[in-house]
């Protein structure tokens, strides 16, 4: 009983913490609750076989709930570019699906190491890179555009994360506005978190290791715990972000985003 009741605080506290982090950088939050729940379950003796199976699903399905509170808070302040949205969404919801679907095939590491990668690369263009220096003037158009939604679909599905990390960094490469760029990636976050988390349901359905209180390889008990404290503390990010300057809240991303990679890079390394 009591190593639950730990688990519960662990949990309530991770929400929290998560939460703001979406408000803030339009993220969901994945990036700290499944390193957090993976820690957990393995504390309350959990299958190790299937910990980062449940940490990834059940972060994907807290997501869903942040992803709409983050999302209402910055379309508020009209920070949400629909018409991104309209030409994107098709294609973050097939790679979101194409991700829950290998994502027991791909190895942790490899995917670790090309997220960190990637992330330190924009991180340090965000950082030393002089503004009005981007790939392109404007969101491009054309066929080929779609493999980058489809690609932040993907791989933030089988990480667990909201797909805020590679939407952000994607969308101010294309010259997008550090805020509008937050604010449309939390409304992708909801687009990436409700199918895969489908996902995860259905390839858990049948475990017979998965512990008491789950939904294939959702962890209710987890969702219970994490998914109020993470709607509720979103819109405070949001209200936080919009109190930095475009070049401040780039800035923030940025040392953001080496946080995280060096995190993933000890990780697939260890």
């Amino acid at each position: 009983m009591e190593q639950w009741l730990m688990l519960g605080v662990a949990m309530l506290a991770t929400g929290t913490v998560a939460g703001v982090l979406a408000g803030l950088f339009g993220i969901g939050g994945g990036i700290v609750i499944v390193p957090v729940l993976e820690t957990a379950l393995g504390y309350v003796g959990v299958d190790p076989a299937i910990r980062m199976h449940i940490a990834v699903g059940t972060s994907l399905a807290t997501i869903v709930p942040t992803s709409i509170s983050s999302a209402r808070a910055h379309h508020e302040r009209r920070s949400v570019d629909v018409d991104i949205v309209r030409r994107w969404a098709v294609f973050i919801l097939v790679g979101a699906l194409l991700g829950a679907w290998i994502a027991s095939q791909v190895h942790s590491r490899v995917l670790a190491i090309v997220f960190a990668t990637l992330a330190l690369l924009v991180a340090l263009k965000m950082l030393l890179a002089p503004d009005g220096r981007n790939l392109t003037a404007e969101v491009p158009r054309g066929p080929l555009v779609a493999i980058v939604p489809t690609a932040i679909g993907c791989f933030s599905s089988m990480m667990g994360i909201g797909g805020g990390t590679f939407s952000v960094m994607s969308l101010t490469l294309f010259n997008e506005p550090i805020h509008r760029a937050v604010g449309t990636a939390a409304l992708f976050g909801l687009v990436i978190s409700l199918p895969g988390t489908i996902g995860f349901i259905a390839a858990g359905w049948a475990d017979p290791r998965l512990p008491t209180g789950s939904l294939g390889y959702v962890s209710l008990v987890g969702f219970a715990c994490i998914a109020p404290a993470t709607f509720l503390a979103a819109p405070l990010g949001a209200r936080i972000a919009h109190a930095f300057r475009p070049k401040h809240l780039k800035m923030l991303f940025g040392a953001f985003l080496i946080i995280a990679s060096a995190r993933l890079f000890l990780r697939a390394l260890a």
